[in-house]
């Protein structure tokens, strides 16, 4: 980074700096903890050595100093759970509206805005991609980008369905209605592994339209929206946050390599219920998380049974909890652990 042509290529000076990110995200806080771990061995043998009204005078900072290690030393452990080879990348995450009508569709806009603040509460930045509207409220879809170093190993943990129940705003008789929402997340792979991906031109469909976000005088007036279908899969990919069309599909198409991907290893790895299955149908008996408004309030893990009274923090990014209990408890757990801990049975 510091040679001195090293701007003279932006594209490849941001990968350079992104990968200086993440291995700084890994090593900075090992080297920051054992510095602290050295000052306090320092305290301690000042106290040890020194007469008993000094080492009561620094008894205090080394209760400080104890306590502040704890809390680092937990964070390090959870970082060591993210050791699978992608968990480093940034992250694709889209959220879809299912069962329900508007009532999933306001609840998929409702994760959105959830996600995109647990993301800037993390100092990772949201990159939007594309969102489709729902016919009279919310979202019907979303798709967004969190860039930083370990997106993908944090967000992974959110992939599944979640269930809402609540007094819907949507209903005159205030009756209280059940509402369900996907959330898909995938890695963004590197360049090098993008390379290892060849679609052929006869195996993609592309389309372009007019894009549908509130957009100044270029952004309605073009077709610089690109949708491209991948058709031995089916994977559809959408990208419209961009003015340049050669941009957009650009966009598009490192999310559709990403994708195939990520399919690629669910098959050689014999289990697609990685992929589509451990999400299921968007709707009753495959959920990983409740959130209950009315008629009490509460957040339930399914997966972890780790819970929360405090339905307005969660739904202002406050996830860590749920993120680092699943990191825990090591991963993904069967459909039927969930469905024992939803019924009470754990």
């Amino acid at each position: 980074m510091a040679s001195p042509g090293f701007w003279d290529n932006q594209n490849e000076a941001q990968k350079v700096i992104a990968e200086a990110n993440r291995i700084k995200a890994r090593v900075n806080p090992v080297r920051a903890f054992q510095a602290e771990i050295e000052d306090l061995t320092t305290l301690l043998e000042l106290a040890d050595e020194g007469s008993a009204e000094e080492a009561e005078s620094v008894a205090a900072e080394i209760s400080e100093a104890s306590n502040r290690l704890r809390a680092k030393l937990d964070e390090l452990e959870l970082a060591s759970f993210l050791n699978e080879p992608l968990d480093g990348c940034n992250a694709i995450v889209t959220v879809h509206a299912g069962a329900g009508g508007t009532e999933s569709c306001d609840w998929a806009n409702m994760l959105f805005r959830m996600y995109t603040r647990w993301a800037e509460k993390e100092g990772y930045t949201v990159d939007i991609q594309d969102v489709l509207d729902g016919e009279e409220a919310g979202i019907s879809s979303a798709t967004f980008r969190v860039v930083g170093p370990n997106a993908y190993g944090y967000s992974k943990a959110e992939r599944g369905v979640h269930r809402l129940v609540r007094i819907s705003p949507f209903d005159s008789n205030a009756r209280r209605h059940t509402s369900f929402s996907s959330v898909d997340v995938i890695a963004e792979i590197e360049d090098d592994l993008q390379e290892d991906i060849d679609i052929p031109e006869n195996e993609l469909r592309v389309d372009t339209y007019r894009a549908s976000g509130k957009g100044g005088q270029h952004v309605n007036r073009t077709d610089s929206a690109v949708r491209l279908t991948h058709l031995p899969t089916g994977i559809v990919v959408t990208c419209q946050n961009e003015r340049s069309q050669i941009k957009n599909k650009a966009t598009a198409m490192k999310t559709l390599k990403s994708r195939i991907y990520e399919k690629r290893l669910d098959e050689k790895r014999s289990e697609m219920e990685r992929f589509y299955g451990e999400k299921g149908e968007i709707a009753w008996g495959n959920q990983i998380r409740s959130y209950v408004f009315q008629p009490y309030q509460m957040v339930k893990d399914l997966r972890t049974g780790v819970e929360t009274g405090n339905v307005d923090a969660v739904m202002d990014g406050d996830l860590n909890a749920f993120i680092h209990a699943w990191l825990r408890a090591g991963g993904p757990v069967s459909r039927k652990a969930a469905e024992d801990r939803e019924f009470g049975n754990d």
